[in-house]
C-alpha cells in the first residue's frame, strides 16, 4: 500500500471502524429526524423584484382608466431609483401597473419610494378610489375546487362561500380564495322624475346615505360600576338596510326614504367575469399551501372536505377538481421512490450475484445513507423538498448507483488478488475516487450555468 493511501481520509476510516460507525449512525438517526422538518412545496419560495400598484376607478371603461390612472402613475414612478421597467393595464373600472426593480435593489426601499410617488400624484380622477401599492407576493397554489351547475350567480356564490369557510375551518388548510365570481356591489337607482318630485340631487342622496352607514368609536363614559364603551353601530352590508337610510324628515314623524324614492337592490358589479365548467355555470375556490403545509396535505385535506361536503349540494349541482398540482409533487416523490427501491435492488442483485454478498450488502447501504445525510443539512441550508430539488435527487440517485457499482467492483477485484480487506477496501477506493468524483462535478458542471441567470421566469 502507497503511502498517500495509508494516511488519506480514507484509510483512516477504514482503520478506524468506531469512528465510521459513529458517523453512519449520526447520518441514519439525524436524516430520519430532521427528514420530518423538511419543508415540502411545489418550487422554491423567491421572492419577487416586482411591485404591484392596483388603483380602482368605478365605472370607467378601458380607456379612462388608462389616460385617468395608467399613464399618472407610469410616469410618477419611471424615474424611481432602482426601476427597471414599468408596465401598466388598464381593465374596465381598475388599473394596474407592476414596477419591475433592477436586481441587486432594496425591495422595502423601492415600495416606500413607489408609495411616495403614487402619494404625490394630484390628477387622479375625483371617483378613483385610494391606490393600494405592495410588494408582489409569489403564493403557491396547490389546488383548485370548481362547484358548477344550473343556478344563478347569487346562488352559486353562496355555496362558494360556504364551501371556502368549510375549507378554512380543516386544520391543513390555512388560505382559500374566490375565483371566477365577481365582486358584491349594492345598487340604488333612483328616477329622475322622483329627484325633480322632492327636490333633491343625487349628491345630497349620496352624502346622506355616506352619514347613515357609518361604525365609529365614540370613547368611553366613566360610571361608578365601571367604564362604558360608547361606539356607533350603523354599518349597513345589504341593500335593504340602505333602503331604510332616512333622507328627510319634517319633525312630525314624517320621513323619506331611499325605498319612498327608488330601489336599494343587492347586485354584482357590471365586470366581464364569468367562470363556466363542464359548459355550466361554476364558481372555484382556489387552495393555497402556506408555511410548513406540504402539497399532498392541502390537496387530501381538500379531496376529504368534498367527499362529505357532496350529500349536502342540491340536485343538479356538483363538485370537481382543476388545476391539481399535487399530481405532479406525488408523481415526482414516487418516482424518486420507485427509482430508489430499483437502484438498490440492482446494486445488491449485480454484486451479489457476481461477486459477495457480504460486499454487495455494505455497498447498496451507502446509497440511503447518502441520501439521508442529505435530509440532515437541508433544513439548515434552506433547502426544501419541490419539484426541482426531487429533480436532482433523481439524476443523483443515478450516479450514487453507478459510482456504488464501480467502487465495489474494483475492491472486489483488489481483494482476489490477495490482498486483505483493509489493504483492498482502502486501495479499491483510492483508484476510482478521482474518476468517481469527476462524474459528479460533470454533472454540477453542466447545470452551473443556471445560477448565473438572473430574473424570475
Amino acid at each position: 500500500m502507497s503511502t498517500s493511501s495509508k494516511n488519506g481520509v480514507i484509510a483512516w476510516m477504514a482503520r478506524n471502524s468506531v469512528a465510521a460507525n459513529l458517523l453512519m449512525a449520526m447520518l441514519i438517526l439525524g436524516g430520519l429526524f430532521m427528514s420530518r422538518n423538511v419543508k415540502q412545496e411545489l418550487f422554491p419560495e423567491i421572492t419577487l423584484d416586482i411591485v404591484n400598484v392596483t388603483v380602482p376607478y368605478p365605472g370607467a371603461s378601458p380607456a379612462e382608466v388608462e389616460q385617468g390612472i395608467v399613464l399618472a402613475v407610469e410616469e410618477a414612478v419611471r424615474g424611481l431609483d432602482g426601476v427597471k421597467h414599468v408596465r401598466g393595464r388598464a381593465f374596465e373600472g381598475v388599473g394596474t401597473i407592476n414596477v419591475e426593480l433592477l436586481d441587486g435593489t432594496d425591495p422595502d426601499r423601492a415600495l416606500n419610494d413607489v408609495k411616495s410617488a403614487v402619494d404625490r400624484i394630484t390628477s387622479f380622477p375625483e371617483d378613483a378610489e385610494e391606490p393600494t401599492v405592495a410588494l408582489a407576493v409569489n403564493r403557491q397554489q396547490v389546488i383548485s375546487m370548481v362547484i358548477y351547475g344550473d343556478l344563478d350567480e347569487e346562488a352559486l356564490r353562496q355555496l362558494g362561500e360556504r364551501a371556502r369557510d368549510g375549507l378554512l375551518a380543516d386544520p391543513h388548510i390555512t388560505q382559500a380564495e374566490l375565483s371566477g365570481v365577481r365582486p358584491r356591489e349594492i345598487a340604488i337607482e333612483v328616477p329622475q322624475a322622483q329627484l325633480r318630485a322632492h327636490g333633491m340631487t343625487l349628491d345630497e342622496i349620496a352624502g346622506a346615505i355616506r352619514r347613515a352607514s357609518v361604525e365609529l368609536p365614540g370613547g368611553t363614559l366613566k360610571t361608578p360600576g365601571g367604564e362604558v364603551l360608547l361606539r356607533t353601530a350603523e354599518r349597513r352590508d345589504v341593500g335593504s338596510e340602505f333602503g331604510e337610510v332616512v333622507l328627510r324628515s319634517d319633525g312630525r314623524g314624517g320621513r323619506l326614504t331611499v325605498n319612498d324614492l327608488g330601489e336599494a337592490r343587492d347586485g354584482f358589479q357590471d365586470l366581464d367575469i364569468a367562470a363556466t365548467y363542464d359548459g355550466k355555470p361554476a364558481v372555484q375556490v382556489n387552495v393555497f399551501r402556506v408555511g410548513d403545509q406540504t402539497p399532498i396535505e392541502v390537496a387530501d385535506a381538500v379531496f376529504g372536505y368534498m367527499e362529505r361536503a357532496k350529500e349536502a349540494l342540491p340536485a343538479g349541482v356538483a363538485m370537481a377538481t382543476w388545476n391539481d398540482r399535487s399530481e405532479m409533487y406525488r408523481g415526482r416523490v414516487d418516482l424518486l421512490l420507485r427509482n430508489a427501491v430499483m437502484g438498490l435492488g440492482l446494486v445488491f442483485l449485480c454484486l451479489g450475484l457476481f461477486l459477495e454478498i457480504k460486499l454487495a450488502f455494505w455497498v447498496m447501504l451507502g446509497i440511503p445513507i447518502s441520501f439521508l445525510g442529505a435530509f440532515l443539512l437541508m433544513p439548515s441550508m434552506d433547502v426544501s423538498v419541490n419539484m426541482i430539488s426531487l429533480f436532482a435527487f433523481i439524476v443523483t440517485l443515478g450516479i450514487v448507483v453507478d459510482d456504488a457499482i464501480v467502487v465495489g467492483e474494483n475492491i472486489y477485484e483488489l481483494r482476489q488478488q490477495g490482498r486483505t480487506f483493509l489493504d483492498a477496501a482502502v486501495e479499491g477506493a483510492r483508484q476510482v475516487a478521482v474518476p468517481v468524483n469527476f462524474a459528479v462535478l460533470t454533472t454540477v458542471a453542466a447545470f452551473s450555468p443556471l445560477f448565473f441567470v438572473p430574473g424570475v421566469s
